[in-house]
């Protein structure tokens, strides 16, 4: 690929990620974060001594931050793209 192809692909500083897809990530992992923090929600109602409940609590928990992180780090990249 010449250095033009690879200027206008956005691949002159490393890995790149399409504008599309980052757009399409943003609005994946904003729609699941919003699932997670419902069913914690409903799980906040729900029975403190079940320990199906705690650990599906917990599951939740660790899903939601995981994907906090990536949409985190999702919007870093968009960012450095953009200069």
């Amino acid at each position: 690929m010449s250095k033009k192809q690879s200027e206008a692909s956005g691949e002159t500083r490393g890995v790149t990620i399409d504008q599309r897809l980052i757009e399409e990530g943003t609005a994946q992992l904003t729609s699941e974060i919003r699932v997670l923090e419902a069913w914690l929600e409903e799980l906040q109602a729900s029975d403190d001594g079940d320990a199906e409940v705690i650990a599906a609590r917990k599951s939740y928990s660790d899903m939601l931050r995981s994907r906090k992180e990536m949409l985190s780090t999702l919007a870093k990249q968009a960012k450095l793209q953009t200069v």
